[in-house]
C-alpha cells in the first residue's frame, strides 16, 4: 500500500523519473509554456517554481543549484537575469496549469503549463 506516499511515479524508475522532470523543467523555462499530460504538468510545476526562486535569489550558491537541474547553461543565466525583475512583485505560483482536451489514441489528460 502506498499510504502518505505523495511523490508522483510518473510510471518511471527515479532515474527515467528525474530525467523527464529536469527535462520538462528546461523546456518550460526555455519556450514559456509546454504542452503534456495533466499529471506530468502537476509534478513539475514544483521544479519549475524552485527553478524560477532560485533565480530571484540570485546568489552563487543559488546559480550552482540551478545549473545542477537545468540542463542549458546559457539558459540559467538567461532565468538569472530576467527573473528579480519579472517576479518581483510576486511571492509564488510562478507557473499555471490549464487543461485542454484528451489527448487522441489513449485519451490522457492533456494540460499546457506556462509561466505566469
Amino acid at each position: 500500500m502506498r499510504h502518505r506516499k505523495k511523490i508522483a511515479r510518473l510510471g518511471k524508475p527515479a532515474d527515467q523519473r528525474k530525467a523527464l522532470l529536469r527535462a520538462l523543467t528546461t523546456e518550460v523555462i526555455r519556450h514559456g509554456r509546454i504542452k503534456t499530460t495533466h499529471t506530468r504538468a502537476k509534478a513539475v510545476r514544483k521544479h519549475v517554481d524552485h527553478m524560477i526562486q532560485l533565480g530571484k535569489r540570485g546568489d552563487l550558491h543559488a546559480r550552482r543549484q540551478a545549473m545542477g537541474w537545468i540542463y542549458d547553461k546559457d539558459l540559467v543565466h538567461s532565468l538569472f537575469e530576467a527573473a528579480p525583475e519579472r517576479y518581483a512583485d510576486r511571492e509564488g505560483g510562478y507557473t499555471r496549469v490549464l487543461r485542454t482536451m484528451p489527448r487522441q489514441g489513449d485519451n490522457a489528460k492533456m494540460a499546457v503549463i506556462e509561466l505566469v
